[in-house]
């Protein structure tokens, strides 16, 4: 049977790659947003909400995206996807809820907490719709969606803090732009999708018989949890290792310190668009390599990656090194320019991390997924470790280091797994 006919690698890496340049750009017109309409420490107010329930929401989204993107064999329908995350985004919510009255947070903060969370439990639903366009290449229809949440999520937020002068009601505009991007774009390009097959008679294996209704079989949910939950675990624990040097930030520094840092944090996002387009769409490609036993064009292509990311990291620092203080100054306000230095650190983290993206990528692609969860075990403990070291007494500067030493561990133990993925590959070959 014909598979509906996906678009070019090359198209798919330029669709996710504009989509995530509009979307990251307009995440970072958001920190700019609060920095020039508001102040240092509003914009740690808003990182401390992403930083209190990304690791939940990463622990419940399950990376499901990423099991349906590599799911060449058809193994789960859409229905059990979709069933799943609604499942488990239900016991999100009140965890966060839960969380952010435990730890403490009263008033306008703990509003601002909950409410980010809320928007990412919206936003998670879109990521299970995006699972099935990435799984069959339709990268296009993604990316203009991210797009317009991106624009949108500027707009309502950029309008809620300039009339309300508050964080809270950006927030309020967050999730609204979200809901209203799901309800209008990401469920009927699904639709789109299928009636597309349908009609034009090219109807692959996952899409037969599929509606966009959730499907809960015990047995089913069952085996995907059992199969999803080390991602889900792992995703959580990269979290924590990037959000525990800001909770040391808060505790030790305050709201003003993790807001300068975090908007210093968020100029990576150049970088991390180039990784996370070309992350995006290489990965099926790289799991029907690996399914295959393609190991030469698996290897060519994840060297070709990690080739990128050195390029795009020596770029980084060059940029920083020359110019990161002008750029600090225009971009946020003249009170950032003096951590030009801070910025530097940063950006070699950075050029380390999207090594260890890159890498990540093959790893996934290879489905080793239970390795991960003592792999970032190791490196969420090194980090807390670190943090508990060296930020009380460095402050920013041993915020950016911390995260340095963490992305340099993550590398020497993804390289570990790969080899031994590699490795078996060989054995059994020569044993045939």
């Amino acid at each position: 049977m014909q598979q509906n006919k996906p678009i070019a690698l090359r198209h798919n890496f330029y669709w996710t790659f504009v989509g995530n340049l509009v979307y990251s750009g307009c995440q970072w017109g958001m920190l700019v947003v609060l920095a020039k309409l508001g102040s240092p420490a509003m914009v740690g107010q808003f990182t401390l909400g992403l930083a209190v329930t990304a690791p939940i929401v990463m622990l419940t989204n399950l990376q499901l995206r990423n099991i349906q993107s590599t799911d060449a064999r058809n193994h789960y329908l859409f229905s059990d996807y979709l069933g799943l995350r609604l499942m488990m985004t239900g016991l999100a919510l009140p965890t966060i809820v839960g969380i952010t009255l435990a730890t403490g947070y009263r008033g306008e903060t703990a509003l601002v907490i909950i409410l980010i969370g809320l928007g990412k439990a919206i936003e998670s639903i879109s990521d299970v719709f995006y699972g099935l366009l990435q799984q069959h290449e339709q990268m296009d229809r993604m990316a203009l969606s991210v797009m317009m949440k991106g624009l949108l999520s500027l707009l309502m937020l950029s309008m809620g803090i300039y009339i309300s002068g508050s964080v809270l009601w950006g927030v309020v505009g967050l999730v609204i732009a979200w809901a209203f991007v799901l309800f209008i774009w990401d469920i009927p390009s699904c639709q789109w999708l299928i009636n597309k097959c349908t009609s034009e008679g090219e109807i692959a294996d996952s899409l037969k018989g599929m509606t966009l209704r959730p499907r809960w079989q015990l047995k089913t949910v069952r085996n995907l949890i059992w199969l999803a939950l080390p991602l889900g675990l792992v995703m959580m624990l990269i979290s924590l290792n990037a959000n525990i040097p800001r909770y040391f930030l808060e505790k030790y520094l305050g709201t003003r310190e993790l807001g300068v840092f975090a908007a210093l944090a968020y100029l990576i996002v150049a970088g991390n668009m180039v990784v996370s387009a070309l992350g995006g769409a290489a990965r099926p490609r790289l799991a029907k390599y690996y399914a295959a036993g393609n190991v030469t064009k698996y290897q060519k292509l994840l060297l070709q990656l990690v080739g990128i990311g050195c390029l795009l990291g020596l770029a980084s620092i060059l940029v920083a090194y020359v110019a990161g203080q002008e750029i600090l100054s225009i971009v946020y306000q003249p009170e950032y320019a003096k951590y030009a230095d801070i910025l530097i650190w940063l950006m070699v983290t950075a050029g380390i991390g999207y090594i260890s993206s890159f890498l990540g990528e093959g790893m996934t692609a290879a489905r080793y997924f239970r390795v991960q969860i003592p792999l970032f075990v190791i490196v969420t403990s090194i980090c807390a470790i670190a943090s508990f070291w060296l930020i009380p007494t460095n402050g920013l500067v041993g915020a950016a280091i911390v995260m340095m030493i963490a992305e340099i561990v993550r590398i020497i133990l993804t390289l570990g797994v790969i080899f031994h993925a590699l490795q078996i590959f060989r054995r059994h070959k020569q044993s045939i």
